[in-house]
């Protein structure tokens, strides 16, 4: 197999990834900013015509979800025109193309997970241009695979981190009891990623781990794993205004990746676990 190229490699799945392709000695190359702009077409063609690829994995994207709110053309920009960009330099040398999208395509109203096929209605800034990179990659690519995801947490700044931080700055602590999700680990979704890229299982993939809970839960596991004695009170999203609206339910069923028996996420809560062990 030639190399692969990750692009987006210093975010928290680009250095899981990173990892696990070295553990594998897989060969991969990493093109990030500032030499390489996934949004200018001509540079990513030639950068990408240049290099013996045979699997491109997008990390890249504007997430910062409510910046993408003030900042419309760079969400735009970054999350849909570079997807469609290397979505096009990858179909120029038969390349296979990983991109990694979000729950936020969807309206975040229901009140059951998510399957790949159900109708999507972002409501966000962040949610409608990571929808249109979706559409560019399935229009531009013919070898693609799409992996929507959630409440990430890996090595970098991240919920998890947050909630060690403040602990132990404070003795009490709010958090979010009416938005429900599954926080996933960077380690699962990156075995899940390096699992498919090696097939032909080309589509679109949910990629969550197992389980759900709100933020509220989330924390109080988080503190109850690492023995830290803190008062966790539960509030509603109005205590804490932002720019953009969160899901109130963004879980996501693995629906395709159980048809096909390549579902290897754990629960969420032994996957932070291992997390922690380490932090």
């Amino acid at each position: 197999m030639g190399a692969i190229l990750l692009v987006g490699s210093s975010g928290q799945l680009g250095l899981e990834l990173q990892k696990q392709l070295k553990d594998k000695n897989f060969e991969y190359i990493t093109l990030d900013l500032p030499k390489f702009d996934i949004t200018e077409l001509d540079l990513v063609i030639e950068k990408i015509t240049n290099e013996k690829l045979d699997i491109i994995i997008n990390c890249a994207a504007y997430t910062d979800v409510d910046g993408c709110e003030n900042n419309k053309e760079t969400a735009f920009k970054v999350n849909a025109l570079g997807a469609k960009n290397l979505a096009i330099a990858a179909e120029k040398i038969g390349a296979k193309l990983v991109h990694v999208s979000t729950d936020y395509i969807f309206n975040g109203q229901g009140e059951k997970p998510y399957k790949e096929y159900e109708h999507s209605s972002p409501q966000t800034v962040y949610g409608k241009s990571k929808l249109l990179g979706e559409k560019y990659v399935e229009q531009f690519s013919s070898k693609f695979f799409i992996f929507r995801t959630a409440w990430l947490y890996g090595d970098g700044n991240n919920f998890v981190r947050t909630m060690l931080r403040l602990a132990e700055e404070n003795e009490e602590l709010n958090v979010v009891n009416d938005q429900i999700g599954s926080p996933t680990s960077t380690v699962d979704l990156a075995k899940t990623i390096i699992d498919l890229m090696e097939t032909e299982h080309y589509g679109l993939y949910h990629a969550t781990c197992e389980g759900q809970c709100s933020w509220y839960d989330f924390a109080k596991k988080i503190f109850e794993i690492k023995n830290i004695d803190i008062k966790v009170s539960p509030v509603s999203s109005d205590e804490f205004k932002r720019a953009a609206e969160r899901p109130k339910y963004s879980v996501l069923d693995n629906y395709m990746l159980k048809l096909i028996d390549k579902n290897n996420f754990r629960y969420w809560e032994e996957s932070l676990e291992e997390y922690l062990e380490m932090e």
